[in-house]
């Protein structure tokens, strides 16, 4: 596996977790605009989602290049 098929594996997965975080954003405000949820439930799904940011941040980093100034 090249360097390349590297960093294109990399932005495959930030795409894949921007579109959970996003997915996830949705899902609370539904259960938000509902009225009717699970105190728990929506605190593990807002856990996840800090979780996914972390995941974000971490993977995005990575594919920026070390520039020594």
């Amino acid at each position: 596996m090249t360097v390349i098929d590297d960093q294109e594996a990399m932005k495959r997965r930030l795409a894949d977790l921007k579109t959970e975080h996003r997915d996830l954003d949705l899902a609370i405000d539904a259960l938000v605009k509902a009225g009717n949820y699970n105190a728990l439930q929506l605190q593990r799904l807002k856990k996840r989602k800090l979780i996914l940011k972390d995941h974000i941040v971490v993977t995005a980093n990575a594919l920026l290049p070390d520039i020594i100034a």
